[in-house]
């Protein structure tokens, strides 16, 4: 528990992110019966990392399950483009949770909504209290929801960011992240975008119109003839895009 008088300091760790990173971080690695343990010993040394130096009063662990989720449900091919789980990393999963269940930290996951929207919720929640919150993952997706009492640590890289370093990488603030998504589309995701729009178009649009949406109803005001005709021929999947994009 914090001390009176200090704020209380969460972590929300975005448990599904640690997994692959903690997989492919570490080569091979077998037990004596040949069964892989790479992921188990990275999970929870890099666990053990983020409590020592970060020592957050309270933490959360969050983990997509399999299954389509509800953006699958608005865009069949969201995902679509992502390779399977490696065999190798699936029969870890239920010992890197037993291990998590050891250190008596909580673990939160729901059948059809993401490692993300479970973030994004508590990271509210926490605002509302008054506490700060630490989201520790490497996804540029949660740096929508940084704000004065949010931040975002990438571990593996030892980067923090907060509004300003946001600004720096978009070249808008955290609000407008989504909007930025939007424009020019997440292939990680196979989020679309509007084809023809890639980051420094996205970041000129926002900065000029402030919002996808503003950039839709200007179309006919864009210099550019192939961007103008890009955004009428797409606006609808921009729109979605951007629905796609967003944290809820």
């Amino acid at each position: 528990m914090p001390a009176k008088n200090e704020i209380p300091v969460v972590a929300l760790v975005d448990g599904s992110n640690y997994l692959y990173r903690a997989f492919y971080a570490i080569p091979a690695l077998t037990n004596s019966k040949g069964f892989p343990t790479n992921a188990i010993y990275g999970f929870t040394n890099m666990l053990l990392k983020l409590l020592r130096e970060l020592k957050p009063d309270y933490i959360v662990i969050a983990f997509d399950v399999k299954g389509p989720t509800t953006r699958h449900e608005e865009f069949t091919d969201y995902k679509a483009t992502r390779k399977p789980m490696p065999d190798d990393l699936s029969p870890q999963i239920p010992f890197i949770k037993d291990i998590i269940r050891g250190f008596s930290i909580p673990f939160l996951e729901m059948q059809g909504t993401e490692a993300d929207d479970i973030i994004g919720a508590l990271a509210e929640q926490a605002s509302q209290k008054g506490w700060r919150t630490v989201i520790v993952s490497g996804d540029k997706d949660l740096m929508q929801l940084i704000d004065e009492n949010v931040t975002m640590v990438d571990t593996m890289k030892d980067k923090t960011y907060d509004v300003a370093a946001v600004k720096e990488r978009f070249g808008v603030a955290p609000d407008k992240v989504v909007e930025i998504l939007g424009l020019m589309g997440d292939t990680s995701d196979n989020i679309p975008g509007v084809p023809g729009v890639g980051p420094k178009t996205a970041q000129r649009l926002i900065e000029e119109y402030g919002s996808l949406e503003e950039v839709i109803q200007n179309a006919d005001n864009l210099r550019n003839v192939k961007l103008r005709e890009s955004f009428k021929k797409y606006a609808e999947q921009a729109r979605l895009s951007r629905q796609l994009a967003l944290i809820r």
